[in-house]
C-alpha cells in the first residue's frame, strides 16, 4: 500500500533553492532515511512530508493514502509550557491513551480517593490496561521521570525525550523522525533501533547516527544538487552504491566535455545555412554547455590549522571530589593524561559528565583534589550549547572577530574566508546572518571557531548532534590525526569507535573506571554481565519460592474434612505453578523486542493469572482458617 506520495515538490528561500521537482513514493512497512549535507533542506523537506510546509512548483502534488496518520518528531519540539510533563506527554487524540492519562494523574493525588476510583473504573471499562502498560514501557526506557514537573521546568534533552514518547504512544501509521537520538543515552538509543525495526511500521527520518542506519533502514534517499536520489539496502549499501553513481556521473561529465568542445569548434566556424538541421544543432549545443559546465560538488571540509606545541607535563587530576548535596558527581579520581590520548567519556544523562569536563578545564572548582594544567596547554572546549551568536551578524564577521588571517601548517596562512570556504561555507553563503543557519551549521561554525584558537587539548560535549555525515566524516579524519590530546563525550558509537583509545566510565556514586578497549566491545560486556545479574536474580526468586512454598505448607487440621485436606493440599502446588508462570511472564515483559501487539497479549494474560492466583489464594486462606 503506498502510504505517501511526492510528485514535482520544489522549495526555494529567496534566490537560494533546496530543492527542485522531487518525486517520491513511500509504501507501508518501508524505512527510509534521508542523507544531505547541513544547509541543503533536509527538514525542510520533512516539514513539506508532514504538511507543515506547502509545496511549490507547477503541478506539485503531496498525496497522503486516506486515514493514514502522521506522527512528526522535530528538531526542536514545542509543549504548552504550562502543562505538566504527564499532561504534555498523554497529550494524544485517543481515548484509551486519555483514561490512562486520568489514571496517572490520579495517582499523583492519592488523597483524592474519588477521583483514583472513577479512574480505576474508567480504565476497567475501556479495559485500557495494556495501554497503560505500553505507556508506562516507553516512559522507563526513554527515562521520562517527574511527571509532575512543569514543562517551562525542563531542559532541552528532557523536552526532545518527552516529544518522542509522545508519538510512540500515540501509534501513528507514518513517523517522520528528525534526528531521533539527539539527547539519549545509550541504552535508549539501542532500545529505540529495536522498537523501529518493526515489520508494520513505516518510517522516514533524518539521523547522523551511522550504526542507526544500518540496522533500521532498509532505503536511504540522498539529497544531492537540488535532486533525490533512492538506495535500496542498508547504509554500507548506500555507500557502495553512491560511490559507483558518482564514478558513472564523472564518466558521464568527461564526455560531456569531450562533445562540448567538438560542437564549439563546429559553432565557431560560424555556420551560414541557417537549415533546420543546423539549428536543432545550435539547440543541442546550449543543452551539451550546460551539462558539460557543471562542475562537481566536491563537498568536502577541509581541516589543517596548525596546532600549538604540547609540552611534557599535560593534565594531571590528583584525587579529586566532587558532589551536589547527596549526589557524588567523582570520587577520588586521579589520572595524569599523556600525549596523543585519545579518551571517551561514556554514562547515562545526569551522571555528571559535563560536570567532570568542567573540572578538567577549571571552569569550576571541586570539593577537594586538584587539577594541574601544564603551561603549553591550549583547550579547545566545543560544548552542548553551542556557539551564542548575535543573530544580526554575517557568518564572515564571526570569523573576523577572531582573526583576519588564520595560520596553517608549514608556515602558511589563510583569509578567513578562505577558511569558511573550507567549511563549506561559500562566498555567498558568508554574507547571511546568522539567525539564517540551520542546527548543522551553526554547529559547523562553532567547530570551526574552537579549532581557530589553535588548540592542542580539544574536548568535544556531543560534537555530533546535527552535524551531517559528510562533516561527521572529515571530521574524523581530522581527529584520528590531530597531534593533540582528545577527550570526547558522545552516544554515536560509530564515531567513537573510531576515535578513541580508551573510556571513563561513569558507573554512578561518583566511580569513574577506565576501560582499556572501544564502544562497542564496552557495550557487549555491558549486556552480557546484565544477562548474567537476570539469571542470578531468577535463580535467587526460585530459591525464596520454595522457601515460602515450605513455610506455606502447614499441616492439615483435624477440623478439615478428608476432601478438604485434599484440596488444601492442591491448593498449595497450583499456587506455587501460577506463582511460577507469573514470574516467567513479568520476565518476558523486559524483552526490548516485544511489539505493542506481544505487550497487549501478555497484558490480558497477565490479568487472567493474577485473578486466577487471587482466588486460589483466597481459598486457601478460607481453609487454613479451618486448621487454627
Amino acid at each position: 500500500m503506498n502510504y505517501l506520495t511526492l510528485e514535482n515538490v520544489s522549495k526555494t528561500y529567496g534566490d537560494k533553492t533546496l530543492f527542485h521537482r522531487l518525486n517520491l513514493h513511500i509504501s507501508r512497512g518501508e524505512k527510509l532515511a534521508l542523507v544531505a549535507r547541513n544547509g541543503t533542506g533536509k527538514t525542510t523537506l520533512l516539514r513539506v512530508l508532514a504538511g507543515e510546509e506547502a509545496p511549490e512548483g507547477e503541478g506539485s502534488k503531496i498525496l497522503l493514502a486516506r486515514g493514514i496518520k502522521i506522527g512528526y518528531l522535530r528538531q526542536e519540539p514545542s509543549f504548552d509550557l504550562s502543562h505538566t510533563a504527564l499532561e504534555a506527554v498523554l497529550d494524544v487524540d485517543n481515548d484509551l491513551v486519555r483514561a490512562t492519562r486520568d489514571y496517572e494523574r490520579a495517582l499523583l493525588r492519592p488523597e483524592d480517593g474519588e477521583a483514583l476510583q472513577k479512574a480505576l473504573e474508567r480504565m476497567d471499562d475501556l479495559k485500557a490496561w495494556d495501554v497503560e502498560a505500553r505507556v508506562k514501557e516507553i516512559l522507563s526506557r526513554l527515562n521520562v521521570g517527574h511527571l509532575d514537573q512543569r514543562v517551562s521546568e525542563l531542559s532541552g534533552g528532557q523536552l526532545k525525550r518527552l516529544a518522542l514518547a509522545r508519538i510512540l504512544i500515540e501509534e501513528p501509521d507514518f513517523l517522520i523522525l528528525d534526528e531521533p537520538t539527539n539527547h539519549l543515552d545509550l541504552d535508549m538509543i539501542e532500545w529505540l533501533e529495536k522498537y523501529l525495526q518493526r515489520a508494520t511500521l513505516t518510517l522516514f527520518m533524518v539521523t547522523h547516527d551511522r550504526y542507526f542506519l544500518e540496522r533500521v533502514c532498509d532505503h536511504i534517499v540522498e539529497l544531492d544538487g537540488h535532486q533525490l536520489f533512492r538506495y535500496r539496502g542498508s547504509y554500507s549499501d548506500f555507500l557502495e552504491k553512491k560511490a559507483a553513481r558518482e564514478a558513472n556521473e564523472a564518466v558521464v561529465l568527461e564526455k560531456d566535455k569531450k562533445l562540448f568542445k567538438r560542437e564549439l569548434e563546429w559553432m565557431r566556424r560560424m555556420p551560414q545555412a541557417r537549415t533546420t538541421k543546423a539549428k536543432s544543432r545550435i539547440d543541442t549545443f546550449y543543452e551539451i554547455k550546460e551539462r558539460a559546465s557543471k562542475r562537481r560538488a566536491e563537498d568536502k571540509v577541509q581541516v589543517n590549522i596548525k596546532s600549538t606545541r604540547l609540552g611534557s607535563k599535560i593534565l594531571e587530576a590528583h584525587h579529586v571530589h566532587k558532589s551536589y548535596g547527596d549526589l557524588k558527581i567523582i570520587d577520588d579520581f586521579f589520572y595524569k593524561f599523556k600525549k596523543r590520548e585519545r579518551v571517551g567519556i561514556v554514562g547515562p544523562n545526569g551522571v555528571g559528565k559535563t560536570t567532570f569536563l568542567k573540572i578538567l578545564t577549571k571552569a569550576m572548582r571541586p570539593d577537594s583534589g586538584k587539577v594541574i594544567v601544564g603551561d603549553t596547554v591550549v583547550f579547545g572546549y566545543y560544548t552542548q550549547s553551542g556557539l551564542q551568536l548575535e543573530e544580526d551578524k554575517r557568518v564572515i564577521d564571526v570569523i573576523r572577530d577572531i582573526a583576519e588571517y588564520i595560520p596553517l601548517e608549514k608556515g602558511q596562512k589563510i583569509s578567513a574566508s578562505q577558511m569558511l570556504e573550507r567549511f563549506l561555507f561559500e562566498p555567498k553563503h558568508q554574507q547571511v546572518y546568522a539567525s539564517q543557519l540551520s542546527g548543522g551549521e551553526r554547529r559547523r561554525l562553532h567547530l570551526l571557531t574552537i579549532l581557530m584558537a589553535n588548540p592542542n587539548f580539544l574536548i568535544l560535549d556531543e560534537p555530533t548532534n546535527d552535524l551531517d555525515i559528510i562533516t561527521l566524516n572529515v571530521l574524523e579524519e581530522f581527529l584520528m590525526d590531530f597531534p593533540g590530546c582528545l577527550m570526547i563525550v558522545s552516544h554515536d558509537r560509530y564515531f567513537m569507535d573510531k576515535i578513541v583509545d580508551h573510556l571513563f566510565i561513569f558507573e554512578g556514586e561518583g566511580k569513574i573506571r577506565d576501560y582499556n578497549g572501544n564502544y562497542t566491545v564496552y557495550r557487549e560486556l555491558v549486556k552480557e554481565r546484565e544477562l548474567q545479574e537476570r539469571r542470578q536474580d531468577r535463580d535467587l526468586r526460585k530459591r525464596e519460592e520454595k522457601a515460602a512454598a515450605a513455610l506455606h505448607a502447614k499441616a492439615p487440621a483435624p477440623g478439615m474434612s478428608h476432601e478438604q485436606r485434599k484440596e488444601f493440599k492442591r491448593l498449595e502446588k497450583t499456587i506455587e505453578k501460577l506463582e511460577t508462570q507469573k514470574q516467567a511472564l513479568i520476565e518476558r515483559f523486559n524483552d526490548s523486542s516485544l511489539t505493542p501487539q506481544d505487550i497487549e497479549t501478555m497484558s490480558i494474560e497477565l490479568g487472567e493469572l493474577n485473578q486466577t492466583l487471587e482466588e486460589k489464594e483466597m481459598r486457601w486462606l478460607e481453609l487454613a482458617e479451618l486448621a487454627e
